[in-house]
This record gives structure tokens, sequence and C-alpha cells, in this order.
């Protein structure tokens, strides 16, 4: 792996959310959102980030973005002005500022993530106002380019977002994170909250983009389908820690952790054959408190083949696979 082909390291990411109590809001616990995770991205790559509603996810991506500031580790990014590493956690608000050009993300919600008293144009225009990148005909100009990129006649842009149907207001959004020429695009569930045959077209949408542009993208999501369809590797977190990294067709085909493998036996099968002998792993309980993990193994809990050690013992990040193909897993069994 050359130094200038990786995009972006994370490195033991933690992110801890204080919990207070009596009038002087004393400090009596933290609540464990992210806790310890490591990975790397490459430049071009798409890395799918699963795992079940609450496990930490979201506030990954958004501790990289810096909207959430982490309470502990590095998120080193290749700045491609400096033309060298830079780590976000350390930057001033003026020089992440600056990087925001390069670093740009399309929200879940495309509902809520569009300023309703703000036109289609001006939304995606926003942007490029903001950093200075054209005014005036240019900018009117470039917006147009932008809508049609993503699928919007340019004649809709004096239009709200009242009035225009989930896809399309996901095609704005999508608009307007591409405005300031980014290089890597952090995808928080963007096809969560739209019919399923409008996922197709906007994970689509994200294919031609990332081909067209060399857009290096963290994909999160619960839907293992479509994570396979769209990632180059996936990683899989539960609770806030990761449990297994992999090659798409790897994790799938060759599962490691019991989580993973719960995870897979969840997918239906369109054929009714395979469906009836297919084993479906059914987790007992519940998912611990983050504001109180279990010792050893944060799994432990629910996981059918718990040994003894994995009731005290954190496993360590391992790599079973090959130096072509790395499978890391956080497994004792494993």
């Amino acid at each position: 792996m050359s130094a200038k082909s990786m995009m972006l390291e994370v490195t033991d990411l933690k992110v801890h959310f204080p919990v207070t109590k009596g009038l002087f809001q004393r400090r009596v616990a933290d609540i464990k959102a992210v806790d310890g995770v490591s990975f790397t991205l490459q430049r071009g790559e798409t890395l799918g980030l699963v795992g079940e509603s609450g496990c930490g996810k979201t506030t990954t991506g958004r501790a990289i973005l810096q909207a959430i500031k982490p309470t502990h580790g590095g998120v080193k990014y290749w700045d491609q002005e400096m033309e060298r590493y830079v780590d976000l956690t350390t930057l001033t608000s003026e020089e992440l500022r600056r990087m925001r050009k390069q670093i740009q993300v399309i929200f879940q919600d495309p509902y809520g993530s569009l300023n309703p008293r703000m036109t289609c144009g001006d939304i995606v225009g926003e942007p490029l106002q903001i950093h200075g990148l054209a005014k005036g005909n240019a900018l009117e100009e470039k917006v147009e380019e932008l809508l049609t990129l993503v699928g919007i006649h340019p004649y809709m842009a004096s239009r709200y977002p009242h009035e225009f149907s989930g896809g399309q207001r996901q095609r704005i959004g999508i608009a307007r994170a591409l405005a300031s020429s980014p290089s890597f695009i952090v995808c928080d569930e963007p096809i969560s909250a739209l019919d399923v045959s409008i996922q197709a077209q906007i994970i689509n949408l994200l294919e031609e983009l990332q081909d067209q542009f060399g857009l290096t993208y963290l994909f999160i999501a619960h839907d293992l389908a479509v994570v396979r369809h769209i990632s180059d590797r996936i990683a899989v977190m539960y609770l806030g820690k990761m449990m297994e990294l992999a090659g798409h067709t790897e994790l799938y085909e060759r599962p490691l952790h019991p989580y993973t493998k719960a995870l897979l036996s969840a997918i239906p099968v369109p054929d009714p054959r395979v469906e009836a002998k297919r084993e479906r792993i059914i987790l007992q309980g519940d998912v611990p408190s983050p504001m109180n993990p279990p010792s050893g193994c944060v799994f432990h809990t629910r996981c059918p083949a718990a040994a003894g050690r994995c009731r005290t013992e954190t496993p360590t990040w391992r790599d079973m696979g090959t130096p072509q193909a790395p499978h890391f897993v956080a497994c004792h069994l494993a």
C-alpha cells in the first residue's frame, strides 16, 4: 500500500458523551458511542460501514467530519491542496473551513437536510459562494451543470424543496455535496428514507459520479444487500467497536465473527428452496447500554459461541486474511 494512495487513516477513534446529574451537572458516566475504531480508506475506494441502529456508525462519520469533536484518536487525511497528510482533529476552525471543500457529506433525511426557505438553485450554489468558487453568471452556470449532473432539469432551480419528491431532494443533496469538487464524501445512510425503486437509482448515480470524478466514499448503511453492491470493503460495527473488516466478497462468503454471521443470515434469498434450507441465527436479548458496555468482548452477552475468556478478555484486532486480501476480525474464536 503506497502512502499517497491512502486517502484517510482513522486511528483509535473514540467519542464519549458525558452524562451529568444534579444542579451542578456533575459528570457521573460516559456514553461510549464510538470506542476505539481504526481503519484506512484508499483513494477512489468505497468502504461500507454497517451495523444495527445505535452501534455508532453515524457518530463515526460525524467524528471524521469533525462535526462532533472526538474524545480521543486521530483522523489523518491527505490534503490535496497542501499535498501532505493533516490530522483533522488538530486543525483550527479556520483550517477546518478550508478543508470543507475537500470533505463533504450526504445526509440520511432528504426532507430535513434541505432549507425549506431556499430554492433548489440557492441550496446547490451556497457552497460555491461560501468558498468563493463562483459568482454571478459563472455561479448560475455551475448550478445548472450540477443539477444536470444529478438528473434534475435546470428549469427546476427556482423551486423550493417541498415541490420535489424524496428521490429528487436526495439528488439535490448530492449536487450540493459535489459543488465544491470534493475528493471524499461521507454518505450517511443516503437511501434509507427512500422507496426501494428510487434506492437503486441513487446507488447507480453515486457509482457513476465516483467513476467520473474519482470520489472516495464512506458509505454508512444497515442494508447489507445494498452495501455489498456498492462497497469495495465492508466494516461491521457493534456497540461502538469494530467487529470485522474485509473485502465485500470475502466478508459475505467467509464471515469470521459471530455477529457478522448473524447479520448475513438475516438477508433474504430470492430462491425459496435455498431459503428453506438456510439456517437463521436469532440473537438472544437486547443490545447492552453504551453507558455500561459488557466487559471483555462487548458482543459476548448475545453471542451463541461465547466462551469463558470472551467475558473477561477484550479480543485483539487481528488480520486473518492474506497480504493480498486482508481480513481483520476482533474475536477470540475466529
